[in-house]
């Protein structure tokens, strides 16, 4: 069992005991939910943001503890002070040290997209999104079916929600293209064995029809990078962990974005 497959296989029993704590017609009164989202797509192709979406985690399953101390609205502030496009706020508890809280939190001080990164493998973790204040969900082709894209990301537009589907190879991106996505990312770590590649931005770039926002995702540590990706066709760029290894996240993407 791959450690992707340890997760989803947590998320199916973590979505089980939340449906029974709180209903799908529960979390359609929370406040949060009947707000209007920020565009994924305006805030990327704004020429005065940098195209980052920034990323706030404090564990990962390869790396252990990365940042244990960093406050969310502190951190996501500064990531946004900094010119970041979007920011991405890890909810998931067991393996990445996350929570719901985390979103809601980060919701409370930006004016820009934020992303609820989960393995999502059920609509109702996409009502909690819409509900604890995200804009955008994630969709991991490695751990959904053609079928369960398609699903998923009809419901989540229906609720204003932006959607960022992940692809790790050309089998996942032609079998998960659907008019409900907004942007494709392509994840440069294997959720299989957590190596990581640049190889597969630039493999997959062109691949990515046109009218799709192209995102490149993880491995980045360095603004030339980004040059280099930009000029191949990446518009957006998820960087977490370069910046949250640091004493001080927000600092980090400061100097980061100054050098772009």
């Amino acid at each position: 069992m791959t450690i992707l497959d340890k997760i989803v296989k947590r998320k199916r029993e973590e979505v089980a005991l939340a449906k029974e704590k709180v209903s799908l017609e529960e979390l359609e009164k929370y406040p949060l939910f009947g707000r209007s989202c920020y565009s994924l797509r305006e805030s990327i192709l704004d020429p005065l943001k940098n195209g980052i979406i920034a990323e706030y985690k404090r564990a990962s399953p390869s790396k252990g503890i990365i940042n244990g101390s960093a406050s969310v609205q502190e951190v996501v502030k500064g990531y946004q002070e900094a010119g970041a496009s979007a920011i991405s706020v890890l909810t998931d508890q067991d393996f990445f040290q996350g929570s719901l809280t985390d979103l809601t939190e980060a919701r409370e001080v930006l004016q820009i997209p934020l992303l609820r990164k989960e393995f999502i493998v059920d609509k109702y973790q996409i009502a909690e999104a819409k509900a604890y204040g995200a804009d955008i969900i994630l969709l991991i082709a490695a751990c959904l079916g053609t079928l369960e894209v398609r699903e998923l990301s009809k419901y989540a537009k229906s609720l204003g929600l932006n959607v960022l589907l992940e692809v790790h190879n050309e089998e996942e991106l032609n079998r998960s293209i659907f008019p409900s996505i907004d942007a494709i990312g392509v994840n440069n770590r294997n959720l299989k064995d957590f190596e990581v590649s640049l190889d597969h931005s630039y493999s997959l770039v062109n691949k990515i029809p046109a009218d799709f926002i192209k995102v490149s995702e993880s491995g980045i540590s360095d603004p030339a990078t980004i040059q280099e990706l930009k000029k191949v066709g990446f518009q957006g760029f998820l960087i977490g962990e370069n910046f949250m290894k640091t004493k001080d996240p927000a600092g980090a993407i400061k100097e980061f974005a100054g050098q772009l």
